[in-house]
């Protein structure tokens, strides 16, 4: 558990963070009781967004949505293309949509850049393929008869977070597009006569209650981590979630003002991370001992072994190393491979210890 909000007072040379300007403070990452697997696995999809997102089983109330939103709100903000309604970031043009970059034509001569927060789109359970895509603009086709598109809630996260309460709920077919965008960083769209291609590179969070039921084994497999997070039972920490929520509740200004300086520095490590990652080697030995170790949990496929390196490797830039260690993979194995496994119904062991027993076995305790 963190330290009250009282041993972190602001102070005058910590710098400012981004806050939006409507004037709403979210709640600080930092402050959050608990959860460690869940933050460590948002943390690390956010230092390498190709670890492929993360998927959270657990009860109501457990701080799902908050961390979400708290960890977007302490990145630095994006910089977008102004005007442009995928967010379109101005120093990769070869990442840029047809309205920065015209197909038929030349580009324009710069730019223009503007600075904007991360974005969290929710997507709703009731949502059409139609809602989350883009599809044409009813509008203009009825009043200027011209076939134009109208963004969905895709081009609107690009750049940041897409969070899908009770995905488990939700439509296959929609949660294969949804994963099938994540994994390409593209959204395609050709439908009514419309044949569009976007930028949609973003951090899928799908959360839900595992007592209403489990994704598709295919499904599952495609989220890069799976985080299980329980209600806390330690009374000490009950007690200390209330008291950090009233507080919050009554002056979120002042409580965000508190945990300015650890989140400063939760600030300066992520972006430290993110610069350090593209250095950080994975030696051939470590790698033979993460295929052994899927091969010996047979894992179907090689996303196992693909998610653990790349999750191992975050946590050592994250951790400011530049090698991947085997306690690397140790602490990572659990949340890269336990939706991975082939289900038993006979099988009376509990799928993290299986996953624990095996990891002790090939790289020792």
């Amino acid at each position: 558990m963190m330290h009250t909000p009282e041993a972190h007072p602001a102070e005058a040379d910590v710098p400012s963070l981004p806050v939006p300007s409507s004037g709403n403070h979210p709640f600080p990452f930092v402050a959050i009781v608990g959860q460690e697997e869940l933050k460590l696995a948002l943390l690390l999809c956010v230092v390498d967004p190709a670890i492929g997102g993360v998927m959270v089983m657990g009860h109501r109330g457990t701080a799902k949505s908050t961390a979400v939103r708290a960890l977007a709100a302490l990145l630095p903000p994006i910089k977008a293309v102004a005007g442009c309604p995928y967010n379109c970031a101005p120093e990769h043009p070869a990442g840029l949509c047809d309205q920065c970059q015209p197909s038929n034509g030349p580009r324009p001569k710069r730019l223009h850049g503007a600075t904007a927060l991360v974005p969290v789109v929710d997507l709703p359970l009731g949502a059409t393929e139609d809602r989350i895509c883009g599809t044409l603009d009813i509008e203009q086709a009825l009043t200027q008869g011209v076939q134009a598109f109208a963004p969905g809630l895709l081009a609107r996260a690009n750049h940041g977070f897409l969070y899908i309460d009770e995905v488990n709920l939700l439509e296959d077919h929609l949660v294969d597009v949804l994963l099938d965008v994540a994994a390409s960083g593209v959204n395609v769209v050709e439908r009514e006569g419309i044949s569009i291609r976007h930028p949609a590179r973003f951090v899928l969070v799908g959360s839900g209650n595992p007592e209403e039921g489990d994704l598709r084994p295919q499904l599952l497999d495609r989220f890069g981590l799976h985080a299980r997070i329980l209600t806390i039972t330690d009374v000490a920490q009950r007690v200390e979630i209330v008291r950090r929520r009233r507080a919050y509740d009554a002056d979120p200004a002042a409580f965000g003002a508190a945990w300015e300086k650890p989140q400063a520095k939760l600030q300066r490590q992520i972006k430290a991370a993110r610069k350090r990652l593209p250095s950080v080697t994975l030696p051939d030995d470590l790698l033979f001992q993460i295929a052994e170790l899927c091969v010996k949990l047979e894992i179907d496929g090689h996303r196992g072994e693909l998610t653990i390196s790349r999750t191992a490797t975050a946590l050592a830039a994250f951790e400011g190393r530049d090698t991947t260690s085997i306690e690397d993979v140790r602490r990572v194995a659990i949340l890269a491979l336990r939706h991975r496994l082939r289900k038993d119904p006979l099988e009376m062991q509990d799928d993290d210890e299986r996953i624990r027993q095996v990891v002790v076995e090939l790289l020792g305790a």
